[in-house]
């Protein structure tokens, strides 16, 4: 998995590329925490992303509720057929904020 995280106006972007499994969740959980703050606002840019496990589905939900706790906000952008599959399947498309 490459993680790249860049600033859009007042947004850090993190582009996952490959897969976001239970080897690699660890790491992008990492990369993402030094972000979460105060009115921060986040966006995981999915659009080299080739697969998500339920670890991976736990940084995001983890992620996402961690904004929510301090008026962050969070979304997710660009995701593959696949990828959405799985978020339709968990139900996670009803409770993120997916552009």
């Amino acid at each position: 998995m490459e993680i790249n995280i860049i600033r859009e106006n007042e947004t850090s972007v993190v582009a996952i590329a490959g897969r976001l499994d239970t080897v690699t969740a660890p790491e992008l959980e990492a990369a993402v925490k030094p972000y979460i703050n105060n009115g921060a606002s986040i966006v995981f840019d999915c659009d080299k992303l080739e697969y998500i496990s339920s670890a991976g589905l736990r940084v995001v939900l983890s992620t996402h509720k961690l904004l929510a706790a301090c008026a962050g906000q969070f979304a997710i952008r660009n995701l593959n057929t696949e990828v959405k599959s799985v978020f339709d399947i968990t139900g996670f498309s009803k409770i993120l904020n997916i552009v």
